[in-house]
């Protein structure tokens, strides 16, 4: 089967899946599983190099106007061939829109490729998806949810009984956001209790002095690796002092509604609880 996936979450879960050879095209930001030979169909309307104030102000703007935040090269999805495109419908910001790869293929004379959407809003539905999605590609799920289920009954059983420390959550920074979706879900299971966060919903802006003090602050700005999370935690943390900051990883372990959300668990619940995993 010849799968192009326009979402790194579903790169990730094919790749999980054990069928990563089977990738025709991917995303710019499809960088797991390593080593991925698939040609790029998707790139971000951005510049790269943008603050999180100036990304957030051209996302609004771009909004506004009825602009894309992605390019679609229709040519080069064409030359792929796929069989199956997997794609989303959640979020316009975060990934090429479901309706606008659906309009694509249909200009480009492949009406009839399977389209397969992949659109969870909690914890348990991205799991569900997981076996979704082996379903839609031919896949066998169980080994790989078997595994995901037993390490989070190891957190769980190591997290019993510990005190749980009030969390903002940050999934941005300028201007702050409080996130929504399956974060907050996570940020439980790691042994935490998110403050106004918003569970299977959208995140949203607030401002700074709208938010109750913290007991610690874990720094997940949307898209952004590790470095770039230890960057906007600077100045989190001089807003918080005496305030554990935690930043992560978001791109690879929170955003991404993937099977590494499970060992973003097993980090957020090391670094909020370094007694019991050491």
């Amino acid at each position: 089967m010849r799968i192009a996936s326009l979402l790194p979450a579903t790169t990730e879960i094919v790749g999980a899946l054990g069928r990563a050879d089977d990738l025709v095209a991917v995303t710019f930001e499809c960088d797991h599983p390593p080593g991925l030979a698939a040609p790029v169909v998707v790139r971000s309307a951005l510049d790269e190099g943008m603050t999180p104030a100036e990304i957030d102000r051209t996302v609004r703007e771009r909004a506004a106007a009825g602009l894309p935040m992605y390019d679609l090269d229709r040519e080069a999805l064409r030359a792929a061939a796929p069989d199956v495109v997997l794609t989303q419908d959640l979020c316009g910001v975060c990934a090429l829109p479901g309706r606008t790869v659906a309009e694509a293929l249909d200009e480009i004379g492949l009406s009839d490729v399977v389209v397969h959407s992949f659109d969870p809003h909690t914890f348990d539905e991205v799991l569900t998806g997981i076996a979704d999605l082996a379903a839609a590609i031919g896949a066998e799920a169980v080994p790989l949810l078997s595994d995901l289920r037993r390490r989070l009954e190891a957190v769980d059983a190591a997290l019993a009984g510990e005190p749980r420390p009030r969390a903002l959550v940050l999934e941005w920074t300028d201007p702050p956001f409080l996130p929504g979706h399956w974060v907050p879900e996570l940020v439980r299971r790691a042994g935490a209790v998110p403050t106004a966060a918003a569970d299977g919903g959208r995140s949203r802006a607030v401002a700074w002095e709208d938010l109750e003090p913290p007991e610690v602050v874990i720094v997940s700005p949307c898209g952004y690796d590790l470095a770039g999370a230890q960057a906007q935690a600077g100045p989190v943390a001089r807003r918080y002092p005496g305030v554990p900051v935690v930043p992560i990883d978001s791109a690879s372990y929170v955003v991404r509604a993937g099977p590494r959300l499970v060992e973003g668990i097993e980090v957020l619940a090391r670094a909020l609880h370094p007694g019991r995993f050491g």
